[in-house]
């Protein structure tokens, strides 16, 4: 190994284990990068690498992760209806259009839009019975597809690897 090589290690309880892919290579780029630059970077990159991953699941429902992202969202309500804004805040992505996103669940049937009885400027959406029935099937295979996705991880390293990135966001 010599001086200029960047690694990167995964961290076994006694051993560390070095592998072969590492975020310079897969970026292909020919200048190691600074601990800050390689950290930012490989969770951009691991994060797209997971929703490309995913995509193909999602395309068979004629959805996308962001779809997803609103059906967990009202099925989290309990039956509740759930404001515009309280989606947009729950989002992972918050930069979609949601009103357009929930236009297409609503043509699928699988949510409703109404205007709040109390509140005509506000629009309440819930999740259908057909809307829950679609979304235990898609967790069934969004499920087994992130398994696969980590399944270089052990328990315990997801468990440290949500501590950090837990402590990123704190």
């Amino acid at each position: 190994m010599d001086s200029n090589s960047s690694y990167f290690y995964t961290f076994v309880p006694t051993n560390i284990v070095e592998t072969k892919v590492n975020i310079e290579k897969s970026i292909q780029n020919s200048t190691p990068l600074s601990p800050v630059a390689r950290t930012v970077v490989n969770v951009l990159y691991t994060s797209r690498f997971i929703e490309e991953r995913s995509a193909p699941l999602y395309k068979q429902y004629g959805i996308t992760s962001a779809h997803f992202n609103i059906l967990r969202i009202l099925r989290g309500q309990k039956g509740q209806p759930a404001n515009l804004s309280t989606i947009q805040e729950r989002m992972i992505d918050r930069s979609s259009n949601t009103t357009r996103l929930i236009d297409k669940l609503i043509a699928k049937n699988w949510v409703t839009r109404r205007i709040c009885p109390s509140n005509r400027r506000k629009i309440e959406v819930n999740i259908t019975d057909l809307g829950l029935e679609k979304l235990l099937e898609i967790d069934l295979g969004v499920e087994q597809t992130l398994k696969e996705i980590l399944s270089n991880l052990t328990t315990k390293e997801m468990g440290q690897l949500n501590t950090l990135l837990d402590k990123v966001r704190a």
